[in-house]
């Protein structure tokens, strides 16, 4: 099966942002990166996040990470990735409006999940 590689640009603020729109029905995906930048003069603080399906439960990959002005965080870097299943909704948010710029890498669809 071939791999497509998808970027995300998103904005975080206060509320809630998808940071990938790729839980198609019947495949896994993995994510291969999320890099968040301070766009502010003043250090904020961001969290990230996933809802796994079919719950209400926050499990944090992130939380209360502190980012200096002017500078940015890898959260998934050096090889490292986490699979999120179909349905599963990847969340982020930040201290401020407008405070941060994310790229969320994802590979789609690297295999179908077993019956």
């Amino acid at each position: 099966m071939a791999q497509n590689f998808i970027s995300f640009t998103r904005q975080l603020g206060t509320g809630t942002t998808a940071l990938c729109d790729t839980a198609a029905a019947g495949f896994a995906d993995a994510v291969i990166g999320i890099r968040i930048a301070n766009i502010l003069t003043n250090a904020i603080t961001v969290n990230v996040w996933v809802v796994p399906t079919g719950t209400a439960n926050l499990r944090y990959i992130a939380k209360g990470l502190s980012i200096p002005p002017a500078s940015s965080v890898e959260l998934v870097q050096g090889g490292a990735k986490f699979v999120i299943n179909p349905g599963d909704v990847l969340n982020g948010n930040a201290s401020e409006g407008t405070a941060a710029d994310v790229i969320t890498s994802v590979v789609d669809k690297i295999s179908t999940i077993p019956s």
